[in-house]
């Protein structure tokens, strides 16, 4: 009895300790902002100081806009970069984890349960491209804002593979730069991107975690060359990404808008709107114009690249965006960004390039809530059919609201006859960034593959937690104290119980040490 109010009074003092602290914070902007309102006039003109202090707080808030703004951009330029940097750039360079993709690749909630191959190419230096994909590969063909490519004929969009115009049997997938103006061949299925850089991101899955071979050769059959090229097109390259180290995370500096003014370069009117292209503008970013900020504009632009990350890991946790419930189910704290997605209307009240369908606006923050922890989303993903598509669940806090911690042990149900044709998994982040949870395994994963222990009931219990708890080691997933994480359910394959929601998980529930 003495511990228990021993504990509620240490609870009561974190408590009062917090809201402390936070009401400091909350005055110390106000201050800010007041200082800002209150800097000095003189005859009614800015003095030379207020006229600096105001310039460099309009650079700062440009910057931090723009930033935001560019999100999708910034999270593929992350990608481009950082996998260029360590193995390689060109058309015919194709990373695969033939391994699977471990935690020593810094990405934004990369699935270590499957074969992932990504790739990155420039329509505007090697013109048309095809794209040849062996049977049975799934894959999805995106622009530079990570929208999926439309597809003559209007009945798809970025999807290649079991989702696209092949049905799975393969087949040559031709890629067509913005306002393509040339003669399209007969015999193959034509994309044509809104941007030259494209995201080629393909994935192939396995039966037995022990036997990698087929999903990896599959992968390596993959081509890409240009048009009417073929014979003088580079030879395929496939360097093994597992257990490298490569950042592929969005650049959360300055550097980001060096990043950007290089995709400006390559791009130019097709990379966005005339009121796009101003936002990049207002910061010196300009298509043939040279962006050289001198050393204080650069600290500026540092700092407002490093805040605005911030604010996008704050519109990231949340559980409702633009006045839409994230929740999946009512009284669980798993959440998907569609999560009002319907059997007519797979993606909700929101298309693939983040319109509002019910008030025709650039959902802004759904865009960055996306785009700080994720990338990547096709038709095809979010299909309504029973045992296509992929259902994704994602747990930031526990049954009691609050934030997952690492170095708190939890426990979670799985009700029996998981709705998943193909597999599923339970997979763990870095709270920090998105990336694959290091919590010291091979793999921060556990799903129907590893095959875990099952209850005699047929329902699943996983464990979180520094140290196993004794007899259920391979239900297991390590946490690190310390490091917060955030968990996502993968149901590949969703059954008619998962799309209709009578399957439910339970949330993550405290378990005392």
């Amino acid at each position: 009895m003495k511990n228990h109010h021993k504990k509620k009074g240490l609870k009561a003092v974190l408590i009062a300790s917090i809201a402390l602290v936070i009401g400091l914070a909350q005055a110390q902007t106000a201050a800010r902002f007041d200082e800002l309102a209150k800097l000095p006039f003189e005859e009614n003109r800015p003095t030379k100081d207020t006229a600096q202090a105001l310039r460099d707080e309009l650079l700062f808030q440009r910057g931090t806009q723009a930033y935001l703004w560019a999100m999708p951009l910034i999270n593929t330029l992350g990608m481009k970069e950082g996998s260029e940097k360590v193995f390689g750039a060109g058309y015919n360079v194709l990373p695969v984890w033939k391994k699977r993709l471990d935690a020593k690749t810094l990405v934004t909630t990369p699935n270590s349960d499957v074969i992932y191959a990504m790739s990155y190419v420039d329509l505007g230096k090697d013109g048309p491209l095809v794209f040849e994909a062996p049977p049975m590969l799934q894959g999805i063909l995106m622009d530079a804002w990570q929208r999926p490519i439309p597809v003559d004929g209007g009945k798809f969009a970025g999807d290649v593979g079991f989702f696209g115009p092949d049905g799975g049997k393969g087949g040559k997938f031709l890629l067509l730069p913005p306002d393509y103006r040339g003669k399209v061949p007969k015999g193959y299925y034509v994309y044509r991107s809104g941007t030259n850089n494209v995201f080629v991101f393909l994935r192939a899955f396995y039966q037995d975690p022990a036997n990698l071979t087929p999903a990896v050769e599959l992968l390596e059959r993959t081509k890409i060359y240009p048009l009417n090229k073929q014979a003088l097109a580079e030879a395929m390259v496939f360097p093994d990404a597992s257990g490298v180290p490569a950042n592929m995370l969005p650049v959360s500096d300055g550097s980001a808008f060096d990043q950007l003014k290089r995709l400006v370069d390559s791009e130019g009117e097709h990379l966005a709107s005339k009121d796009g292209l101003g936002i990049l503008a207002s910061v010196g970013i300009s298509k043939g114009q040279p962006f050289s900020p001198d050393e204080h504009q650069r600290k500026i632009l540092d700092a407002a690249a490093s805040t605005a990350y911030k604010m996008s890991r704050v519109i990231g946790f949340q559980e409702a965006v633009s006045g839409r419930y994230f929740r999946v189910f009512p009284d669980r704290h798993w959440l998907n960004p569609m999560a009002d997605a319907t059997r007519d209307k797979p993606s909700g009240l929101l298309d693939l390039a983040w319109t509002r369908e019910d008030g025709g606006y650039l959902d802004l923050d759904a865009r960055i809530w996306m785009f700080t922890n994720y990338y990547s989303m096709s038709p095809g993903m979010l299909s309504q059919i029973p045992g296509k598509g992929a259902s994704y669940q994602i747990a930031f806090s526990d049954n009691q609201g609050l934030p997952l911690s690492g170095g708190t042990d939890y426990r979670l149900e799985l009700p029996a006859n998981i709705p998943a044709a193909n597999f599923w998994s339970v997979t763990l982040y870095e709270a920090q960034n998105a990336s694959g949870y290091a919590n010291g395994q091979a793999f921060p994963s556990l799903g129907s593959r590893d095959k875990p222990t099952q209850n005699p009931d047929g329902s699943t219990t996983l464990y979180f937690g520094s140290k196993p708890p004794p007899g259920h080691e391979a239900n297991w997933l390590a946490t690190v104290p310390g490091k917060g994480f955030f968990a996502v359910i993968r149901l590949y394959g969703p059954t008619e119980n998962a799309l209709n929601r009578l399957w439910k998980p339970g949330d993550f529930e405290r378990v005392a040490r």
